[in-house]
């Protein structure tokens, strides 16, 4: 029987990986060698963006900095809509 409680943890559960609440922020700079992007939206442009980083440098793409800061925040700083989704997580983790 797998029984998931506070109290008792079945030995498979410590290996499965704890769901958490995760802040990233990314802060890329690079140069681009691209046509026109003034004239595109914000979403547009953060996936034209997104897209050429993301193949690397290149003759058309040149990497200058990057900062990556991903830290665990409390739940009930989310939203209440990811922590149902947490929620459902962890049950289906402990059905297994």
């Amino acid at each position: 029987m797998n029984h998931c409680s506070p109290d008792m943890k079945p030995a498979t559960q410590e290996s499965m990986p704890q769901v958490g609440i995760y802040e990233c922020e990314i802060k890329l700079k690079f140069r681009l060698i691209e046509e026109d992007l003034a004239h595109c939206d914000r979403d547009q442009l953060l996936q034209i963006l997104v897209d050429a980083y993301s193949y690397g440098s290149d003759d058309y793409l040149e990497a200058l900095q990057t900062e990556v800061d991903v830290h665990e925040v409390s739940e009930l700083e989310a939203s209440p809509e990811m922590r149902r989704q947490v929620i459902r997580l962890r049950n289906a983790s402990c059905l297994k």
